[in-house]
């Protein structure tokens, strides 16, 4: 996974500068996807508006000792390189069997053809790849449906 750049505390800096209501702690700072590729391209999306939701296996966030996120919770979004590139706000949070997302679910993720048999070809095949846990992928596995918002900067321009 890519993790946070030295220049996470200067970014943090930056954006409380402009707006200083954003709480004095960091937050955490992670990339989506498992490579820097995956974080570039997923992040590109994010940016423009397009990517509004993501999911997680709680097999993963059980099998790594990490929290799952939190409603109202900010994160730092990352690059492929490790660099801080955007500020997101969890806005809600659905545990649900992978074989029962919805297609709007898989819309909101923005990836591909944002088709619910693509978002589950796409995921199922990332969980057989890129899981932290032994038990990998399982149709009924428990996947956490995350909604959020782009805090900073404004999307560019939604498809």
């Amino acid at each position: 996974m890519i993790t946070g750049s030295s220049s996470l505390l200067e970014f943090w800096s930056a954006r409380r500068a402009e707006a200083p209501e954003l709480p004095a702690a960091v937050p955490a700072a992670w990339a989506f996807g498992a490579t820097p590729t995956q974080a570039d391209k997923l992040l590109e999306l994010v940016l423009r508006g397009i990517k509004t939701a993501t999911s997680s296996s709680m097999w993963d966030y059980d099998a790594a000792g990490e929290a799952p996120p939190e409603v109202g919770e900010l994160s730092v979004v990352l690059d492929g390189t490790g660099e801080p590139r955007a500020i997101i706000e969890t806005t809600s949070l659905q545990i649900v069997p992978f074989h029962q997302v919805d297609a709007e679910h898989a819309r909101a993720e923005g990836e591909g053809d944002r088709t619910l048999g693509y978002w589950r070809a796409a995921h199922e095949r990332y969980w057989r790849e890129h899981s932290e846990n032994p038990r990998g992928f399982e149709p009924d596995m428990p996947v956490l449906c995350e909604r959020f918002r782009l805090l900073w900067p404004e999307a560019t321009a939604a498809d």
